[in-house]
């Protein structure tokens, strides 16, 4: 067991290494893309991305209509984290060209 843990760290280790060197790079979008924030309100009113929405993770399927007849989705949080899970669930549900912008302060940057 012990071995299968570490073998699992080192191959962790291995694939973060490998991402770094090939210098992964964020897709693109533009201004026009529907940028929805999935943090709670609370951080959303500490600071987002000038035209987002906020939508937070745990009522995105609540609200799954907002998302209807949109050509790009960026969804983002504070790291990256919940935006994935966001992603996950827009594409389950059929939604295209949904990406993962990362932090809030990335979408940011990206806009500007």
């Amino acid at each position: 067991m012990k071995l299968l843990i570490k073998l699992s760290i080192f191959l962790s280790l291995i694939s973060i290494y490998a991402c770094k060197g090939q210098g992964y790079k964020a897709p693109e979008f533009n201004k026009n893309a529907f940028l929805v924030d999935v943090r709670t309100p609370e951080e959303f009113a500490q600071g987002s991305v000038k035209g987002a929405i906020n939508i937070p993770l745990n009522e995105l399927e609540n609200q799954i209509q907002k998302f209807e007849g949109k050509d790009t989705i960026v969804v983002f949080c504070r790291s990256g984290s919940r935006a994935a899970t966001a992603q996950d669930i827009l594409e389950n549900k059929g939604f295209k060209n949904v990406i993962n912008g990362g932090s809030w302060q990335s979408v940011n940057k990206k806009l500007k």
